[in-house]
């Protein structure tokens, strides 16, 4: 009853529009001050509040947001969307393609989907109504290729899936990739089908000549170099995460001045952007770690294991019942916030049926990648009809239901064959 209480007074705070961290936060102290006393909640507030600053894991994020910010500021996203082009552009609906393949490779070095989103439909959407591409279907693929940025290593989600869980942040790093390959390629295929149902979507541009399509391939080494660096450093052992993490931040800035999109006053505003992102995103993990703390308390995960212990579910049904939570939730929680607010709930219980906790790292980033492109909300969606005012969102998400399709397969065959994320980690150790 308490638990059912915070959990309302928690979404009442956030339809208030109170910050999701100063939310959790509160609910998460009052809630221990009610089952505790306030002497053991307030010393639960500055305890808390020193673990997560002495936390030397969390440097990891300062780092790669870091990264992220320093390739927003240069034209690497503009280049692979031109590169994206020159290979994809000529056949039906190719543009989408090439903002589907372009968003792939930023997330690769961004780790932000709504950044990915943002960055990609300044670009993209344009250049895909001037060749009366559906509106509807530009801005879609412009928030299902955005959702690349949450799966794709690096990513802020999977730092705050290893944070709370204590799961390797390399090898959730490492166990991303194949998923996120797959991920690409059925987005590609789903663009494929929609063409063929309705050729009108997206009309092919004209042919690029094999000497323009390479030489279109030579500014987007970087975004190759980068992601080889972090992400091949870890997996051959020569770094760990937040090694790699330090590695790919120095590579972007090197790379930012040697090809002169980046001078010293953009510089000082990449920090200060920076340090402001990475205060936010600390006080929402220290918020969540309150939360989590008033959670165990009030003995929810023994709870709901010894529910599922008792109800005769076996561990799919368990998995399908979290599912629908998550995407419940995604529609209205950015996937950060939404991994700190439910993991404490969830993860001992799946793990407990059973569920490798590496694979269900990447499952349930898939599934909170989900939401993102989910109605009535999305956050994915709403960012991209912020830049894209004239377009009406049912449009949007009438555009996003061939992606929808493809999300459907890529969980099916995550589940099928656990080894597509697996594979990886497992020749890792």
């Amino acid at each position: 009853m308490l638990f059912a209480a915070g959990v309302l007074a928690l979404l009442l705070l956030l339809v208030a529009g109170v910050p999701i961290g100063f939310s959790m936060a509160l609910v998460g102290v009052l809630g221990v001050v009610a089952l505790r006393g306030w002497d053991p909640a307030v010393i639960m507030i500055g305890q808390v509040g020193i673990d997560a600053a002495l936390n030397y894991n969390f440097s990891v994020l300062p780092l790669f947001v870091l990264m992220g910010n320093v390739i927003g500021r240069t034209r690497m996203a503009a280049d692979l969307y031109a590169a994206a082009h020159a290979f994809l552009g000529h056949r039906p609906g190719g543009l989408a393609m090439a903002t589907i393949a372009a968003s792939g490779g930023f997330a690769a070095v961004a780790g932000s989907s709504y950044a990915c989103a943002a960055t990609l439909t300044n670009i993209s959407v344009p250049a895909m109504r001037e060749r009366r591409y559906d509106p509807g279907f530009a801005a879609a693929s412009v928030a299902a290729g955005g959702t690349l940025g949450v799966l794709i290593p690096p990513s802020i989600g999977m730092v705050f899936y290893s944070l709370i869980t204590g799961v390797s942040l390399a090898q959730l790093m490492v166990a991303g990739l194949l998923p996120g390959l797959l991920s690409v390629f059925l987005y590609l295929i789903a663009i494929r089908g929609a063409m063929l149902a309705k050729p009108h979507y997206g009309p092919p541009s004209a042919y690029t000549p094999w000497r323009r399509r390479l030489r279109a391939l030579a500014p987007v080494w970087p975004v190759g170099f980068l992601f080889c660096l972090v992400l091949g450093g870890i997996y051959a052992g020569l770094c760990t995460a937040m090694e790699a993490a330090g590695v790919g931040a120095f590579g972007a800035i090197a790379i930012a001045l040697l090809r002169r999109s980046l001078d010293g006053a953009a510089l000082r505003s990449i920090v200060v952007e920076t340090v402001k992102t990475t205060a936010n995103l600390f006080v929402v993990f220290v918020g969540a770690l309150l939360f989590a703390n008033f959670v165990t308390l009030a003995g929810l995960p023994s709870a709901i294991e010894a529910w599922i212990a008792g109800s005769g579910l076996g561990p799919m049904s368990v998995l399908a019942a979290a599912v629908l939570i998550y995407v419940a939730l995604g529609c209205i929680l950015e996937s950060s916030s939404l991994l700190l607010l439910t993991l404490p709930i969830f993860f001992p219980a799946l793990t407990g049926l059973g569920f490798d906790p590496v694979w269900l790292g990447v499952f349930v980033l898939i599934v909170a990648e989900i939401g993102l492109i989910t109605p009535p909300i999305g956050m994915n969606v709403f960012v991209v009809k912020s830049l894209v005012a004239d377009i009406p969102l049912q449009r949007i998400f009438v555009g996003l239901i061939p992606f929808g399709l493809a999300d459907l397969v890529r969980l099916l065959v995550i589940v099928l064959f656990p080894g597509v994320v697996l594979l990886l980690p497992e020749l890792m150790r």
